[in-house]
C-alpha cells in the first residue's frame, strides 16, 4: 500500500491543506524527498522529470520548518521564469492556508519592483524570486538574507547560465550554514559543476520516476510534412481535436507571432505568451487559457515553464527542440495528475532520423502519426473557410444602397443555391492560388 502523506512526518495543518484540495498520494519524489528534507541537515539534489510534485516535495517540508515566531526570510526558492515563481507561490499558499501566521512573497521581475520592495517591509518568511529580481533587491538593500536557512533552485537546469553569473551575488547574503535544495528534471554537465561549486560534499542525490518522460500516460508521435503543409496539417490536427485543452511550442517569439496570427484568421481559439510579452497580457492570455475561454496556447519553452493547467490533452511541437530537456518539459505539460495525452512533433522529412536519438537519451518510445490525405485537408480548409464567414462580425457601416444592390443580386437564389454557389467560388480561388503556385515553381 502507497504511503501517505502523515506517515512522511507532515503536521496535521498542512495535511488537512492537502486533503482539502485533493492531494491525497504522494509521489515518488515526494515520498523520498520529504523525510530526508525534514528529519537531515544535508544538502539536497532533486531529479524527476516534470509533473512529478517536485514543488510539493520541498514546499510541504519547508513550511513545516519555517519558524512562525521568527520575522526574518528563512527560505528563498528561485526560479526561471515569472510564470513559474507566481506558479510555485500559489501552491505554497494553498499549501499553508491552516498554518496561522506564515508570510509568503513572490518577487519576480517584469512587474514593477516598488511594491515588491514594500511588501518585503513587512514580516517575511519565503520569498519566491527570479534571479535577477533578487540581485536587484540585494543591490538596493531591499531584502535582508542574513537569516536564510535554505536556498530552493527549482527547475535549475533552466536557468543554469543566469545561476552561473548570479549565484556567487546571491550567495554572498546567506549565512555559511544554510542548506541548497537543487531540483532538476535532468542533470547535464552545467548542472553537475553547480553541483560541485555550491553544495556540501555530502550532498545527497535524489532521483524518481527516471526511467520514464516522467508520466507513463503521455502519448509520444511524430508526423512529416513538407514545409509548405505544415500550417494546414496542423490546422487539420486542431480541428480534428476540436474542444480540447492543448500547448503549441515554437521555437522562437517571431515563430510564435506568426503562428497565432495564423491561427487567429482562421478563427481558432488561441493565444500566444513570450518573453517579450508584459506581465500583464502573459498573466490575461495564462488566466483565459486557464478558465477555458481559449482552448490552445502558443508559447516559446520558456515562457511556458509555471504553466500547470489540468486538462490539458495534447502538446504539439511545432518545431523539434534543440535539447533533449525542452522535450521533456514540454511533454509533461499533458497528461498531469494521472490523465493520459499526446505529445505529438512535427518533423520534415530530414529531421526524422533525430527521432531515434530522443528514444534513446530519454528512454521513450514514438509513433508516427498517420499524415491526413491532401483531400481530407482540403476539405478542412473548406469547413474553416466556412468557419470564418459564419464567425465573422456584419459591418453595419455598408452604404445601404450598395447592400440593397447586392441583396438584388442574390435575390432569386435559395439558401441552398447560394451556399452551392459560395463554395464553388471559394474552390475555384484555391485552384487558381495553386496552378499561380506551380507555373511560379516551374519558372
Amino acid at each position: 500500500m502507497a504511503k501517505q502523506f502523515s506517515e512522511l512526518g507532515l503536521s496535521n495543518p498542512i495535511v488537512q491543506a492537502l486533503t482539502e484540495v485533493k492531494i491525497v498520494e504522494p509521489t515518488e519524489i515526494q515520498q523520498k524527498v520529504i523525510p530526508q528534507l525534514l528529519d537531515t541537515t544535508t544538502d539536497i539534489v532533486g531529479l524527476a522529470k516534470t509533473g512529478t510534485g517536485k514543488t510539493a516535495a520541498f514546499g510541504l517540508p519547508l513550511l513545516q520548518l519555517i519558524q512562525i515566531e521568527k520575522t526574518a526570510i528563512q527560505a528563498v526558492v528561485l526560479v526561471p521564469t515569472r510564470e513559474l515563481g507566481h506558479q510555485i507561490h500559489s501552491n505554497l499558499e494553498q499549501f499553508s492556508k491552516n498554518i496561522e501566521g506564515i508570510s509568503i512573497a513572490a518577487t519576480c521581475g517584469g512587474i514593477p519592483i516598488k511594491p515588491q520592495i514594500e511588501r518585503l517591509k513587512t514580516p517575511t518568511h519565503i520569498v519566491v524570486a527570479t534571479p535577477g529580481r533578487l540581485i536587484d533587491l540585494i543591490q538596493r538593500k531591499a531584502i535582508d538574507l542574513k537569516q536564510t536557512q535554505f536556498l530552493v533552485l527549482d527547475e535549475a537546469d533552466e536557468m543554469v547560465s543566469i545561476l552561473k553569473e548570479s549565484l556567487d551575488e546571491i550567495v554572498a547574503e546567506l549565512p555559511k550554514k544554510h542548506r541548497t535544495l537543487l531540483f532538476s528534471a535532468t542533470l547535464p554537465g552545467t548542472i553537475k559543476q553547480l553541483i560541485q561549486n555550491y553544495l556540501s560534499k555530502n550532498v545527497v542525490e535524489i532521483s524518481a520516476n527516471m526511467e520514464t518522460i516522467g508520466n507513463q500516460g503521455i502519448d509520444h508521435q511524430y508526423i512529416v510534412v513538407d514545409p509548405i503543409e505544415k500550417l494546414n496539417v496542423l490546422m487539420h490536427f486542431l480541428n480534428s481535436r476540436d474542444g480540447e485543452r492543448g500547448i503549441i511550442f515554437c521555437k522562437t517569439k517571431a515563430a510564435v507571432n506568426k503562428l497565432a496570427k495564423n491561427l487567429a484568421i482562421n478563427k481558432f481559439s488561441s493565444g500566444a505568451i513570450h518573453g517579450s510579452l508584459s506581465q500583464g497580457i502573459r498573466d490575461r492570455i495564462m488566466g483565459q487559457f486557464r478558465e477555458g475561454h481559449i482552448n490552445v496556447l502558443i508559447a516559446t519553452d520558456l515562457a511556458a515553464r509555471g504553466i500547470d493547467v489540468a486538462d490539458v490533452s495534447f502538446v504539439v511541437n511545432y518545431h523539434l527542440p534543440d535539447v533533449y530537456e525542452a522535450y521533456v518539459h514540454r511533454s509533461g505539460r499533458t497528461a498531469r495528475a494521472g490523465a493520459k495525452g499526446l505529445s505529438l512533433t512535427v518533423l520534415q522529412a530530414e529531421e526524422v532520423a533525430e527521432i531515434a536519438d530522443f528514444e534513446k537519451e530519454l528512454g521513450i518510445q514514438f509513433s508516427e502519426f498517420k499524415k491526413p490525405t491532401e483531400a481530407s485537408i482540403e476539405e478542412n480548409n473548406t469547413l474553416l473557410w466556412a468557419k470564418k464567414i459564419f464567425k465573422t462580425k456584419p459591418n453595419h457601416d455598408l452604404d445601404a444602397v450598395l447592400k440593397t444592390k447586392v441583396k438584388t443580386i442574390f435575390h432569386h437564389l435559395t439558401k441552398e443555391e447560394l451556399i452551392e454557389k459560395l463554395l464553388a467560388n471559394h474552390l475555384q480561388q484555391i485552384n487558381t492560388v495553386v496552378e499561380q503556385a506551380v507555373k511560379k515553381q516551374k519558372r
